[in-house]
């Protein structure tokens, strides 16, 4: 079984930041996909950003690009999410996920198979 844990968030204004953790447990994830995602209120849940464990690959939303950074600590089994510049449209519950499919990095949330669950980032103007 694999086991996802966020934290980092909190309450930041706006052009402030914040460095999200996900540890990650349970089994190796050499060949995972890694991926963290953000649910507004009212909104579906959506695709920030991913990698692969390796690093090798990274993937971000438009909304995201040039503002957020996904890397992983691999000795710590630890991906993080750190977002710089933040907006009040940034404010969500952020998932950690993983996708145990390996290959291409995806964006639809039916695709991973493990989640964490959630922390709070709310971004005051």
């Amino acid at each position: 079984q694999v086991h996802l844990v966020e934290s980092g968030g909190g309450l930041v204004q706006a052009g402030g930041s914040l460095r999200l953790s996900c540890a990650a447990s349970g089994r190796t994830f050499s060949t995972y996909i890694m991926g963290w995602f953000r649910q507004a209120p009212g909104k579906e849940r959506e695709f920030v950003a991913g990698l692969s464990w390796s690093g090798r690959s990274t993937s971000y939303a438009d909304s995201v690009k040039g503002r957020y950074t996904i890397s992983t600590n691999n000795a710590k089994n630890t991906v993080y999410l750190q977002m710089n510049s933040l907006i009040p449209e940034d404010t969500a519950v952020y998932y950690c996920a993983a996708d145990r499919s390996a290959g291409i990095i995806r964006s639809r949330t039916s695709e991973y198979d493990y989640w964490g669950q959630g922390t709070q980032v709310a971004v005051s103007s």
